[in-house]
Parts: C-alpha cells; sequence; structure tokens
C-alpha cells in the first residue's frame, strides 16, 4: 500500500465508525468519508460522482458489469480471448462467446464483426475489452472498437476492465468511449477488497447484490468506507505522481528486460516491445526448457516474487489462456513467468531479480541435461 493510503485509512479503524446509511452524527460523516472518495475515483476516471458504484473489488466490479447488463437487457455477450476470468466467466456462463485476438492480445476486429454480425443470433448487449492485460500489459484502443459496435450494434454496452490499466494511463480520454469501467484499489497502492464499477449515466444495470439499495440501488450492502477512502488516496496519488512513475518505472523495465536477454539470447518476450503498446510494469517472458512450477520455486527461495500468468490463478496446473490465445506454442508457454514492476520498485529489486532468475534458469537447465530431474 502506498504511505497516503495507509495514513487515510488509519482515522477509519477506529475514530470513523459509523454506517454511512444512517443519519446520525457518526453516520453522516462516515457519509462524507465515502462521497469525498467518490469525487476522487470519478475524477480520476472522468466520470460523475454518482457514476461511481464501490464494489469488493475489480472481480465483483467486472461481474456486475456482465451480469448487470444481461439482467438488465437480455441479449448476448462477446469478450476477448484475453480477458481476465472475472469477464471470462460470467461470460460463459451467460452462453456469451469470447473474440479472437491479434499476436499482441487486441481484439481482432474481423473476428468481433462476424460475431455481431452472425446470422439468426440474439443482440449482443454487452462487449467487454481490458484497457490493458494484465499477464501481457497490452493496451487496447476503445475508441475503434466502440466505432464498430456504432455500425453494427448500436445498442450493445462497451466494458472495459481496466484494473491493470489505472497506474499506467490517463484514464478520462481512454475509458472515454465506454459506458463501464472496473476499476481496483490494490492495483494502484490502496486497499484489497475494494475496487468500483463506473455506470455511465443512462446505462440498463440490475444489481446482482440485492438488499438495502445502497449505491443507488445498484450494489446492496454496507458500503466499506475505510476502502473506499484508502483506495481514493492511492488513486490520486498515482495520479499526480503518473508521468514520474511510468518513465522510472520504464527504464527499471528496459533494464530488467536487458539482462534477462543477455543472460538467456534463447528467452522469448512475449510482451510487446514498443512502450506505447503496453503499460509500463509488465513483462512477460518464456524461457524454453524450463518448467514454470520449477521456476517459480526457486524465485520464491530466492526471494522473488513472480507468476506464469494472472496473480490469481498462479496456482492452477492449466498454461495461460493469454498466452494460448495469442498463439504461444504450449512447449514455449510451459516456461512462462510474469514479472511485474510499480510505484515502489527499485534498482535494487531489479539486481535481485537479474542475479535470481537467471540463476534458476541455468539450474533447472542444468538438471535436465543432467537427467537428474
Amino acid at each position: 500500500m502506498r504511505p497516503e493510503a495507509v495514513a487515510a485509512v488509519a482515522p477509519l479503524q477506529g475514530e470513523v465508525f459509523g454506517n454511512p446509511s444512517g443519519s446520525h452524527r457518526w453516520a453522516r460523516e462516515a457519509r462524507r468519508r465515502l462521497d469525498d472518495a467518490r469525487d476522487v475515483v470519478a475524477e480520476a476516471v472522468g466520470a460523475r460522482p454518482s457514476e461511481v458504484v464501490f464494489t469488493s473489488g475489480g472481480t465483483e466490479a467486472d461481474n456486475l458489469a456482465i451480469a448487470g447488463v444481461l439482467a438488465a437487457a437480455g441479449g448476448r455477450a462477446l469478450c476477448s480471448a484475453t480477458e481476465h476470468h472475472a469477464v471470462l466467466e460470467p461470460v460463459r456462463a451467460a452462453g456469451g462467446r469470447t473474440v479472437a485476438v491479434d499476436p499482441l492480445g487486441r481484439v481482432d476486429f474481423g473476428a468481433l464483426e462476424a460475431e455481431l454480425a452472425e446470422p439468426g443470433a440474439a443482440p449482443v448487449a454487452v462487449v467487454s475489452a481490458l484497457l490493458a492485460n494484465n499477464e501481457l500489459g497490452t493496451v487496447q484502443d476503445l475508441a475503434p472498437l466502440r466505432d464498430l459496435l456504432d455500425r453494427l450494434a448500436p445498442t450493445a454496452v462497451l466494458h472495459t476492465d481496466a484494473v491493470a490499466a489505472a497506474a499506467w494511463l490517463e484514464l478520462p480520454a481512454r475509458v472515454a468511449p465506454a459506458q463501464l469501467v472496473s476499476l481496483s484499489g490494490h492495483k494502484v497502492g490502496g486497499p484489497q477488497g475494494i475496487g468500483a464499477l463506473v455506470v455511465r449515466s443512462g446505462t440498463a444495470l440490475a444489481p446482482i447484490l440485492r438488499g438495502g439499495g445502497q449505491e443507488h440501488e445498484r450494489r446492496s450492502g454496507t458500503p466499506d468506507v475505510a476502502g473506499a477512502v484508502g483506495f481514493a488516496a492511492a488513486l490520486a496519488a498515482t495520479v499526480a505522481e503518473r508521468a514520474a512513475t511510468v518513465a522510472r518505472v520504464e527504464a527499471l523495465r528496459a533494464r530488467l528486460v536487458a539482462g534477462l536477454l543477455a543472460a538467456a539470447p534463447d528467452a522469448v518476450v512475449v510482451s510487446p516491445s514498443a512502450a506505447a503498446d503496453r503499460t509500463a510494469g509488465t513483462v512477460h517472458v518464456c524461457f524454453p526448457g524450463v518448467e514454470r512450477e520449477a521456476l517459480l520455486f526457486l524465485l520464491d527461495q530466492a526471494g522473488v516474487g513472480a507468476s506464469w500468468g494472472a496473480s490469481c490463478s498462479s496456482g492452477a496446473t492449466e498454461p495461460s489462456h493469454v498466452l494460448a490465445a495469442i498463439g504461444v506454442a504450449p512447449e514455449l508457454a510451459a516456461g512462462a513467468l510474469r514479472l511485474s514492476l510499480g510505484w515502489c520498485s527499485t534498482e535494487a529489486d531489479v539486481d535481485v531479480a537479474l542475479g535470481a532468475v537467471p540463476a534458476a534458469v541455468r539450474t533447472l537447465r542444468g538438471a535436465v541435461v543432467g537427467g537428474s530431474r
């Protein structure tokens, strides 16, 4: 967590304890803090405060976006094949389809057009596309996607999962074409367990959590005031420092990639090479002849936290669906490694990684050659 978020949350753990839905003075103080946090999130995304719905994180925001639109409007759901599972699973559960992507992980517009124009199919109610892919860092331009929908499915709602983008991209212009935008607190240095769904005015959305009718009847349940305040503090710091952070982390990333390729020239970096095509903090690289499970084990022993796909699914045994969607061969994907840098990453962190990763790769390749696996 960013220090700004830690400091903002501290009073909410004891001094400000009211339920913001109440009417007494303690409730009103909690409500004021919640409203202030909503204002900050709205400004960072280019939305109205009334359009910000606080959730328990990015997963709930994604589920609410897909299930909420379908419940309100009926029809079909489509998403890119490289979406986070928080979008993929509700789309699949509703009988929706995934759309093919290009080698960088961006939506294949020909494939999307074919899905939109499928004869006899129910109208498409919602289309979801990541603003920045959480495994590759690939950035999706939403404007031409919205243009295509306006031409072939003008009533379709465009949702974007901006969870992995918020730390790195100026959001207001990037997400303007979307009616629904998902965010998560911990991705910008805020607390875990808090997020938001931006619901543009006029977008039909049915709640998936029903009860007291909080969040303007779109998400019932007592709001997490402390989480929202910490999220807002972290997001405000992120916005204020974003340009400097991106420049600094981009330099760290370049050094990390150069060092990895110098130590293992046959490694394949599957994240986009051009800075304009990706976020600054993600490096996804595949090492031929190395098993990802063993690699992560050795890196953990060396003090390096890494994954081979989405962080929340690194315990899975199957290869990343993202790598499969962009055409990475299974034998190469078997040696996948995702390293992430953030606002607090340092030169010393890169030093540790450049010592640990090549050493682990050499150890594993030596084990294979020596037949001692």
